[in-house]
């Protein structure tokens, strides 16, 4: 049985589990509801003024579920070490790297005027380009981004990290991916200019404050357009980000062939991770839902954009467990790029071998 009750946040002890989600005062979503506290975010509570939080306890089902790998039959377990194929490379931050830029981010969205502001972002880009190209990563697994418990991960860095991504799947060249990068990073920066009063509203906006709030991407370009390090199309990026290809975006409602190419993969990457994020009046979709509803927006996105982010996430990484429609549970074996919806998975009982993206027979079979 799960109880749930308000703590100080002075009586906060590593470990307690939050029951809210934590957003500061430009929306971004800093602690993640479900999160164990531990030192570094009950000391970041405390300097942002937080009085006290909601903390939970206990299970809703304490009896422990069974291991799956004992339930798996000999003909599942030969189909699944036959046809088993790692997914391709993801991008990977150490836990150094995520705090790092953590404080940076934090840096630059309360210091858009500081001496220290180009080169405090070329320094998180920088790490950012490493992870990427360390390890050769062509792949980000989106489960990851808004599930960690992190007070590291924040809606700049997600946005920068898919973009990054998305561009290099593009083939793009590294000095625009790079480049992405930082734009990323500055999409939101504008939000630093926005009345208070409208940032840190726990409810949904109304008319009047939402036309405050859509000015956002325009004060953003007032901020980097005059700085020296950095190009043209990274401040015409964070202009651009809410734009869409139908013309009815914001902050000028141009048309596609008005749109730079970073602008146009800025907007697929923020649209999915604002899906995902929960908020003090929302909950966040499922990553599913989310991937789901971007397909479902040929008229607003960029084609290319939307192909190369769903070409290049991983929803269903291989080696999870998922649940079919049919009431088998399945092993992902196998991503398919082409159908980031429909891997391929072997029943945990049957050993069949279901490939959801391209037999016509598995059609009606979806993952839950």
């Amino acid at each position: 049985m799960i109880k749930r009750y308000y703590v100080r946040t002075r009586a906060l002890q590593v470990g307690m589990r939050i029951d809210q989600a934590i957003v500061d005062r430009l929306d971004r979503t800093l602690i993640v509801r479900g999160s164990l506290l531990d030192s570094y975010q009950i000391a970041a509570l405390e300097k942002l003024g937080i009085p006290g939080v909601y903390v939970s306890e206990g299970e809703e089902d304490p009896k422990p579920e069974e291991e799956k790998e004992e339930k798996i039959s000999p003909l599942a377990r030969n189909n699944i070490e036959k046809l088993r194929t790692a997914d391709p490379s993801k991008v990977k931050l150490t836990e150094s790297v995520k705090k790092r830029v953590s404080e940076g981010i934090q840096y630059l969205y309360s210091n858009a005027d500081s001496e220290e502001f180009a080169n405090t972002t070329t320094s998180i880009t920088n790490s950012l380009m490493k992870a990427i190209n360390d390890n050769q990563a062509i792949a980000v697994d989106i489960t990851a981004l808004k599930t960690s418990d992190e007070y590291t991960f924040k809606h700049s860095v997600d946005v920068a990290t898919m973009s990054m991504i998305i561009a290099k799947k593009q083939g793009m060249k590294q000095d625009d991916i790079y480049n992405i990068g930082i734009a990323g990073l500055l999409h939101d920066i504008g939000k630093s200019k926005i009345p208070l009063e409208i940032l840190n509203k726990p409810a949904r906006l109304n008319d009047e404050e939402f036309a405050v709030m859509k000015q956002h991407p325009l004060l953003g370009y007032e901020i980097l357009k005059n700085k020296e390090d950095f190009s043209k199309a990274i401040s015409l990026a964070v202009l651009q980000h809410h734009e869409k290809m139908n013309g009815k975006g914001y902050p000028m409602g141009v048309p596609a062939d008005k749109i730079i190419p970073y602008a146009k993969i800025l907007s697929v990457a923020d649209i999915y991770d604002a899906l995902v994020t929960e908020r003090p009046y929302k909950k966040g979709f499922s990553q599913r839902t989310a991937v789901e509803m971007i397909m479902a927006m040929t008229e607003e996105l960029d084609i290319t954009a939307m192909k190369s982010f769903l070409g290049s996430v991983i929803l269903y990484p291989v080696d999870s467990t998922v649940q079919l429609s049919n009431g088998e549970d399945a092993r992902v074996v196998k991503n398919n790029p082409h159908s980031v919806l429909r891997p391929t998975v072997v029943g945990l009982t049957s050993g069949q071998v279901y490939d959801l993206a391209d037999d016509l027979s598995c059609a009606s079979i979806i993952i839950l």
